[in-house]
């Protein structure tokens, strides 16, 4: 029988330095060097637990190009 996986499951990420706006300026010690996209999600808000995230598309120093998320204090890359 095949295992079932969730499909781009977040792995944590860090560390992540902020700026005064919540915009990451830095991962792991490589500098951000664009914003490409910043978008909002809301999900669940009829549960206990609602979800609400907002997330960077980013490009670091190097060209890697990273999505990420801070949700609780802590960051988590969607796609790396």
């Amino acid at each position: 029988m095949a295992r079932i996986r969730r499909l781009a499951q977040p792995k944590p990420l860090g560390p992540v330095r902020v700026g005064a706006d919540g915009r990451p300026r830095a991962i792991a010690g490589a500098a951000v060097v664009a914003v490409r996209e910043e978008w909002l999600v809301e999900d669940r808000w009829w549960t206990a637990r609602p979800l609400r995230r907002r997330y960077f598309e980013l490009v670091l120093a190097g060209g890697r190009n990273v999505v990420c998320f801070e949700e609780e204090g802590r960051w988590f890359a969607q796609r790396a």
